[in-house]
């Protein structure tokens, strides 16, 4: 089970601010629904079972062992150097990443070893890709291609209105046959939730269905699920963490711009 005792860390969404449509480099931002949390405020993370009786079976937290505890404590730990921040967040995702792949359809698939013995075993079913969300959701497309060496990739990137702050879709990239295909949409933190509701609005339009799309996430706060499964119920969502405050520094220092 795992427990956190965080500190405030400038709970300001992660889901940042653009003004490019062409070559997007940041997040949307999400002022009117920042999160606050009292300093030194000790906050204990949900558990499975708590998450399982609130938000259902398709909201899935990775497995909680001390090696993961250890990830999201260095990760949350303002004293983390970038080099060190870095290295161990492409550690904690990848193993969202692969969890999440565990979440794909298979099939049966027999093959034959160098002993000429027949070996009942598996196989992904064609056509996965992966989707990231810019910019944050560009730090888990290496993970993505550790495991998956082909898959294609598209991406997303979701700004807000100056004025009204209303999240909206500026730039969509994707294989031309998503509608076919399951989809990985990575993005590491959600505070809110508004920024995945319009990556999935987008991915629908572009003909995928809801119960073919896995959110693979680092951090998510209970607002953020409860806003994401009450609006897409048959989407999967994979997090190691549900927590109400989110770190929120993620994407400026993993790729060193705070």
């Amino acid at each position: 089970m795992c427990t956190g005792s965080p500190s405030s860390n400038g709970s300001q969404s992660e889901e940042g601010s653009s003004s490019s449509d062409q070559q997007p480099q940041q997040d949307v931002h999400e002022p009117e629904q920042q999160l606050r949390t009292p300093t030194h405020a000790v906050v204990p993370a949900a558990t499975s079972d708590e998450i399982l009786a609130e938000y259902g079976s398709n909201l899935k937290l990775l497995e909680c062992n001390s090696q993961v505890a250890e990830l999201l404590t260095i990760l949350r730990d303002k004293n983390t150097t970038r080099s060190d921040f870095k290295f161990y967040a492409d550690r904690l995702i990848r193993l969202v990443i692969e969890e999440s792949l565990n979440q794909l359809p298979y099939t049966d698939c027999n093959v034959e070893t160098p002993t000429g013995a027949i070996y009942e075993g598996l196989k992904y079913r064609s056509g996965n890709c992966g989707v990231s969300i810019i910019r944050s959701g560009e730090a888990m497309e290496q993970g993505l291609r550790d495991c998956c060496r082909s898959i294609r990739i598209g991406k997303i990137l979701v700004e807000s209105d100056a004025n009204t702050h209303e999240a909206r879709v500026v730039y969509a990239r994707f294989p031309d046959d998503i509608g076919s295909r399951q989809v990985l949409l990575m993005y590491p933190i959600m505070s809110t939730g508004n920024t995945v509701l319009q990556a999935v609005n987008v991915l629908r339009e572009h003909g995928v269905p809801e119960s073919c799309i896995i959110l693979s996430n680092l951090f998510c706060t209970p607002m953020a699920a409860r806003t994401v499964v009450n609006a897409f119920p048959k989407l999967k969502i994979l997090t190691s963490e549900l927590h109400p405050v989110a770190p929120n520094h993620f994407g400026q220092k993993y790729f060193g711009t705070d």
